[in-house]
């Protein structure tokens, strides 16, 4: 019986401190090879190049494309390599007119870290707050 529970303890030693790595992408999965050859000019050679996008905005024509690697030990010991947003606007004619590159990771010099939408909820009075719909009820904004 005390074998047994010695050896409960080394395999649960062993699976907690194991030192097998274990990598896993989110997201493209987009090489180096593929960012240093970004001669890309147009829809077509895009979606040949990395693929269908993560996101389309059909508003502003934009092609959003996600990527991260993660590489963990075990489930203390996990670091995050990179983490990437490309965006691509398109033009009517579906050709690429701007690029942009987000490094996910950097989020103290990323400028959509700093964009907030409009909260209607500091307008509201404490008790509106508490009980919700107590108070003056507001004008919907469709007919």
């Amino acid at each position: 019986m005390h074998y047994l529970n010695s050896l409960i303890v080394i395999l649960t030693a062993l699976y907690i401190f194991g030192c097998t790595e274990k990598t896993t992408y989110s997201g493209k999965i987009i090489t180096e090879k593929d960012l240093s050859n970004m001669k890309i000019l147009n829809k077509e050679q895009l979606i040949d190049k990395l693929g269908r996008p993560n996101y389309v905005d059909k508003i502003q024509n934009k092609y959003f494309y996600f990527t991260e690697k993660n590489k963990s030990k075990n489930f203390y010991n996990e670091k995050i390599e990179f983490s990437y947003l490309f965006i691509f606007e398109l033009d009517k004619n579906q050709k690429i007119i701007k690029r942009e590159a987000i490094n996910l990771l950097d989020i103290d010099n990323n400028i959509y870290n700093k964009k907030e939408t409009k909260s209607n909820i500091v307008k509201r009075g404490l008790i509106e707050k508490i009980f919700g719909g107590v108070g003056p009820n507001q004008l919907p904004n469709s007919p």
